[in-house]
């Protein structure tokens, strides 16, 4: 009787993490399936046929990769203003 159980609670186990997994792949390959390069009026109805998850999904990944290219832009303008500022500092101290 208690094999039996044992036996019925794996198979449980195994088909719920086989129905995951299959989900899984399922979303990624329409994700990957639909994926748009950029936004604008040519693919405008290809935009529009997404699904509302998708949508928010290239949406997220449009915001963390401005996000990035943002950082990079402040850290490359602190460097320039700091060799600018030190520059300016070294010319007033030759002056005086």
């Amino acid at each position: 009787m208690l094999l039996k159980l044992v036996i019925i609670f794996l198979f449980i186990i195994i088909f719920f993490n086989l129905r995951n997994f299959l989900k899984l792949t399922r979303k990624q390959k329409v994700l990957r399936a639909k994926k748009l390069t950029a936004f604008n009026k040519k693919n405008l109805n290809n935009w529009m046929k997404l699904t509302k998850k998708e949508r928010y999904y290239l949406s997220k990944q449009d915001s963390f990769n401005y996000m990035d290219r943002r950082k990079i832009l402040l850290d490359e303008i602190r460097k320039e203003y700091k060799k600018i500022s030190s520059e300016n500092s070294k010319r007033n101290i030759n002056k005086n």
